[in-house]
């Protein structure tokens, strides 16, 4: 079936513009949309990796201040392997707009580079999309107050809840580490439906944070 559809396909392209290549990029995003089942989001809480890896410590969104950044959004698919060589090559101007978010451009590139052949669309418009899905989600005011303060897994919820009315309680994620044997929030995912609704996370998507933990608020 999905032969002959891309088949099919193929002689429309031949028809029109006697390019064989455009088929083959058609026949494997209708392959990546079949094997799509979602997508997660995993917004890092910035001034804890900052503070945790030594190594980020000298990249931008350490060294500006960022409170949150994306690390990607990534396809839930079983599918292996989901990389690509298409270009991860922006506009100026959306490169100006996505890096409010994601600053480092050279892990943006990998991270198309590594789940661009599970998701149907082109960079452009997968970045575009995680630009949309980064300004619908509301963001507790304890996540980007700019103090380090105790909280709860269930108040942190219940907040995210409140300000994002379609977000079910298993639409998100906490993960934590530790420092200095304190738990601390490193970064949450959010789970979406292929059209980008909030949706219940699968089961091998998991919280590893304790009912408390702390979230730190600069580095």
């Amino acid at each position: 079936m999905k032969f002959t559809y891309c088949l099919k396909r193929k002689i429309n392209w031949l028809a029109w513009f006697f390019v064989y290549a455009g088929v083959g990029l058609f026949c494997v995003q209708v392959h990546a949309a079949s094997n799509l089942q979602g997508y997660v989001m995993r917004v890092q809480m910035t001034p804890a990796v900052c503070a945790l890896d030594s190594n980020r410590q000298k990249q931008r969104k350490c060294l500006e201040g960022y409170s949150l950044t994306i690390s990607g959004l990534l396809p839930e698919t079983n599918t292996n392997n989901c990389s690509t060589s298409s270009s991860a090559t922006l506009s100026p101007l959306q490169a100006k707009v996505v890096a409010r978010v994601m600053p480092e451009e050279n892990a943006r590139v990998q991270l198309w580079q590594n789940i661009g052949g599970c998701v149907p669309m082109n960079a452009s418009q997968y970045f575009r999309l995680v630009i949309n899905l980064a300004e619908n989600l509301k963001i507790p005011s304890d996540l980007s107050g700019g103090e380090s303060k105790q909280v709860t897994q269930t108040s942190l919820r219940s907040q995210f809840m409140r300000l994002n009315p379609s977000l079910p309680a298993n639409g998100i994620r906490f993960d934590c580490q530790s420092l200095h044997t304190k738990p601390m929030l490193t970064e949450l995912q959010i789970c979406y439906s292929v059209n980008g609704r909030y949706k219940e996370c699968s089961k091998h998507i998991v919280s590893n944070c304790p009912s408390s933990f702390m979230i730190k608020g600069s580095y």
